[in-house]
């Protein structure tokens, strides 16, 4: 099993700290294990205060795990203080730890310090040698290496002057650069950048905590070091994208995203699979176009492909009925995945579409049905926007939805060159698709 030790402060308020971290590994699938460092009495507005252990007693915790269960990582959080490095120091020393992640974790978000200032210089000389990675933010970095961080260059010396301290590689996080993020990481020869889109949330607790205790978790699954940092940067921004509003300051980011996503996933596949049956024995053959056709379903707060559930290798017409190639996916149609994420930022409930085929008699039964009905020109798309693969469907959608002042049942467009015409159904959820379609089906009474 995956023995996952914190060492680390406890959070009252269980967005950072031991909290975080426990949360982390547990969700990850490790066995967490903690060695408590102080107490704070801290929420989502700051830190009331900080109760420090005796570092005889957190070293006493240490050996407790150590010389019993063991571990195959550890994670080093709040330390405070010069006393309680160099126990900490000492005790991963003497079992040989290979896989320690070091979160030089010295100020919280609120801005109250979390480390005494004489204690920088045993974090450098004693704890810092001993770890497998290194994560500070930019201002940690600073007072670190002794430098100005304020660009991704700056980032890049910092951790090539961190990495001389002795760690075998150190990981600059990027948090605080204008724009999207990007996170350097050093091993010693290499410098590797982790690029990704800012999530636009203020509620960030905890953040330097969970990465952290995510890369150990996976480094103690066996995972090479920088795919290790790839599942933890994932992980984390699964967290951020669901952060928890709570309290009134800077709320926690929510730790169980990814099993609720799981979860989600899941029941968005169900939900499909019951839709194509309905379809199925509704004989809809003759909706189905000439590039065949595919039904999503996004998890709620859907943005990105990857949120989106959909047929592999589509939906196909067969003998006046309908087939499937292969169950329901997760990222498995990019284009009807652009139709519900653009949808879905104008109406967050309308979260399905399915793409049928277009004909002046289809949409004129949709106007008889009484559903909303939209068109874009293809002829009017922007040249930009049309040299981008992928991009047509989401400016479709999104021109019809901005003229209409909101999402319709139907989507369509009289096609192009070498573009066949289509029409989207867009709905709530996958039943709500098909039984509109259903009816498109059905003969005029």
């Amino acid at each position: 099993m995956n023995r996952v030790l914190t060492i680390a402060a406890s959070d009252s308020g269980g967005g950072a700290g031991i909290q975080a971290d426990i949360k982390t590994i547990t969700v990850l699938g490790g066995y967490a294990m903690s060695a408590l460092t102080a107490v704070t009495a801290q929420n989502t507005v700051g830190v009331r205060g900080i109760h420090a252990l005796p570092a005889a007693f957190v070293l006493a915790q240490i050996d407790a795990v150590m010389s019993d269960i063991g571990a195959t990582a550890v994670k080093t959080g709040m330390l405070l203080n010069a006393e309680i490095i160099a126990a900490v120091a000492e005790a991963l020393q003497r079992y040989g730890v290979l896989r320690l992640v070091v979160d030089p974790v010295m100020v919280s978000t609120s801005g109250h310090s979390l480390i005494e200032d004489e204690a920088l210089e045993v974090l450098r000389a004693r704890l810092l040698p001993l770890a497998a990675l290194v994560t500070p933010n930019m201002a940690e970095a600073e007072q670190l290496a002794l430098r100005p961080v304020k660009s991704v260059d700056d980032m890049r010396q910092a951790a090539e002057a961190i990495h001389a301290m002795g760690p075998a590689a150190v990981l600059v996080k990027g948090g605080h650069l204008a724009g999207d993020c990007v996170d350097v990481l050093f091993d010693g020869r290499t410098h590797h950048f982790f690029e990704g889109p800012r999530i636009d949330t203020p509620h960030t607790h905890g953040t330097g905590c969970t990465l952290s205790a995510a890369i150990a978790t996976l480094l103690g699954r066996g995972l090479e070091l920088h795919a290790a940092v790839e599942g933890a940067k994932h992980y984390l921004t699964c967290a951020l994208r669901s952060a928890c509003r709570l309290g009134s300051g800077c709320g926690p980011v929510q730790h169980a995203a990814g099993l609720e996503r799981s979860a989600q996933l899941y029941q968005c596949a169900t939900a499909l699979e019951a839709a194509f049956s309905s379809l199925q024995q509704a004989g809809i053959g003759r909706l189905i176009p000439e590039i065949q056709s595919n039904m999503g379903y996004a998890v709620s707060g859907a943005c990105a492909v990857e949120d989106v559930v959909a047929f592999p290798g589509r939906i196909i017409r067969l003998h006046g009925g309908i087939v499937r190639v292969a169950s329901p996916a997760a990222g498995a149609s990019r284009h009807i995945a652009k139709i519900i994420l653009t949808a879905m930022r104008a109406d967050s409930a309308c979260r399905s579409a399915m793409n049928i085929a277009y004909s002046p008699d289809i949409v004129e039964r949709c106007r008889e049905l009484g559903y909303s009905v939209g068109e874009f020109d293809r002829n009017q798309e922007p040249s930009d926007v049309k040299q981008r693969e992928g991009s047509t469907l989401e400016w479709g959608t999104g021109d019809v939805i901005s003229r209409m002042g909101r999402v319709p049942d139907i989507i369509f467009d009289r096609g192009d060159i070498g573009k066949e015409p289509v029409c989207r159904v867009l709905g709530c959820d996958p039943a709500d698709v098909a039984e509109k379609i259903i009816r498109i089906a059905q003969e005029r009474s």
